[in-house]
């Protein structure tokens, strides 16, 4: 089957997508790409005649069971090699995404391997975000953002959104990472900010941009 790094980025931003709505509109997919809608549509078609997806006009496009796999060995060679970097050479949670990118097209599959066995075979990569499987089903968890939450709830850190060097670097400095148990000490859904306590750390309280909590996958410990 033809693979390019073109093809490979736009199946996995519709699996991202896929996540959110289904099935995928193009407009959304262009905004994700940061392309002309005319360009996706044209992508569209492209993946279409590969059987990649399948595409309605006017509806958008969902993923076949050869689009899903392609775009899951994309997104497990990406979290391997974060983790690789992480772990292996001590690159910092906010390198490793964009080394990840440039490196995750060329990987053979022995060296993906590799990887995998030297690391003990990881869950999660260095943002929190689950490893998919080399072979089975991936069914990957359903999070919530901290800033859904009001005053009073304590929630576990899940996943980092890793795309934003900056922000993530204001994260570690906060030392809001995965696993990290936080309380929401005051949370109004007009403020610019929420203020939030860390387990472990009595009277201790963060004041936090919303831009910067909006970046934070949680669970609801109740």
């Amino acid at each position: 089957m033809e693979r390019s790094v073109a093809i490979e980025d736009y199946v996995r931003a519709i699996y991202q997508l896929q996540q959110q709505e289904k099935p995928v509109a193009t407009t959304a997919l262009a905004r994700r790409m940061n392309v002309a809608p005319a360009s996706a549509t044209g992508m569209l078609k492209r993946l279409h005649g590969l059987r990649l997806v399948t595409h309605e006009p006017y509806a958008g496009v969902v993923l076949t069971s050869a689009g899903e796999q392609m775009a899951l060995e994309v997104i497990r060679h990406h979290r391997l090699i974060e983790t690789y970097l992480a772990q292996a050479l001590g690159v910092s949670w906010d390198q490793v995404h964009d080394e990840a990118h440039r490196l995750e097209h060329h990987i053979s599959e022995a060296l993906e391997d590799r990887m995998a066995e030297v690391l003990g075979h990881p869950h999660r990569d260095p943002h929190g975000a689950m490893i998919p499987p080399k072979d089975g089903p991936f069914d990957p968890p359903v999070y919530r953002l901290l800033t859904q939450f009001g005053s009073g709830a304590r929630l576990i850190i899940r996943e980092v959104m890793d795309e934003d060097a900056e922000r993530l670097r204001a994260l570690g400095r906060l030392g809001l990472r995965p696993d990290v148990v936080v309380t929401v000490l005051l949370a109004e859904p007009e403020a610019a900010s929420i203020t939030l306590g860390i387990d472990g750390l009595a009277g201790v309280s963060l004041v936090v941009e919303r831009s910067l909590a909006a970046a934070l996958w949680v669970d609801d410990l109740g």
